[in-house]
């Protein structure tokens, strides 16, 4: 048996405003629909630029409202278009309390899940901490018409145990929308290594997990507010199946719509031969619980 699903991802660029941001989405989530996809996921915070490569009270006013203006926009779009649609929203949940959060529609304008990124960077360019309160609402997939979604948002991507709890709780897809890039400043090995090891990284999260993985990831140029060197985003967005198999692949440097048909049906087929599951000696993992075994 096979359970076809047509998924697409937005890979975008910047476009200098909210609107205009927003105006590409629509485009893009009209095209997906034309093309058949049921589900489409975005990019890590889509409405502008990736605003955490400098700490500056001032982008808070970026912040919105879940539900809110942009949520009524998407919303709106997957009802009409039968879409289902994850996106990628700067929430302002109060005064002073700020989170990165995935917002699920079901082919309806009503939010049917969300999920609050839980691993919060603070590196060179990616300043996160200084915005985003971590996530509290925990690894739980949210339920849609066509399965169960893992939805995780781009720093969760480096840890294993975010995939494995997703998969634990019955997702049937892991998804990532993502904000990644080079310093321009790194050499073309530097940017290799980086590139491959996202990818790689994720593939094993296929991989040990049984499940297909989708990462949408932005591209483009964005200049540093602070006069420092910007981000390269290096698009690069995809499509693994089960085992890792590339399904799907965009480009470094453009923007596109990805295409991908996933047979859901294959995981089944996939833990059969790979147990993974039925192997884990979960009376022998207590130490996962430190933060290092000295």
């Amino acid at each position: 048996m096979t359970r076809l699903l047509r998924a697409a991802l937005l890979q975008e660029t910047d476009r200098g405003s909210r609107e205009a941001n927003l105006d590409a989405i629509e485009a893009g989530l009209r095209e997906a629909a034309a093309v058949g996809a049921q589900l489409v996921l975005l990019q890590e915070l889509h409405n502008g630029p990736y605003f955490c490569q400098h700490e500056s009270v001032a982008e808070f006013d970026r912040a919105e409202n879940i539900p809110g203006p942009s949520t009524a926009r998407i919303g709106a779009l997957a009802e009409e278009l039968k879409l289902i649609v994850v996106a990628s929203l700067f929430e302002r949940r109060a005064a002073g309390l700020y989170h990165n959060t995935a917002v699920v529609f079901d082919c309806a304008r009503e939010i049917c899940g969300k999920y609050r990124k839980m691993h919060i960077p603070d590196d060179p360019a990616f300043y996160e901490k200084f915005y985003f309160t971590p996530g509290d609402l925990g690894f739980v997939p949210v339920s849609t018409s066509l399965g169960k979604l893992g939805v995780l948002v781009c720093w969760d991507q480096w840890y294993p145990e975010a995939a494995r709890l997703m998969a634990l709780a019955g997702a049937e897809l892991l998804l990532y929308p993502t904000a990644i890039g080079w310093d321009p400043g790194d050499d073309a090995a530097e940017k290799s290594r980086q590139r491959d090891a996202w990818i790689t990284v994720q593939r094993g999260h296929a991989i040990a997990n049984g499940l297909p993985l989708l990462a949408c990831n932005r591209t483009g140029l964005e200049s540093a507010p602070d006069a420092g060197s910007g981000l390269q985003f290096w698009g690069s967005s995809f499509v693994a199946g089960p085992q890792g198999e590339m399904l799907a692949q965009a480009s470094a440097d453009r923007r596109e719509l990805l295409v991908a048909d996933i047979d859901l049906a294959r995981s089944e087929n996939v833990r059969r031969i790979w147990p993974f599951l039925r192997d884990r000696r979960i009376d022998a993992y207590d130490d996962l619980l430190r933060r290092y075994r000295d």
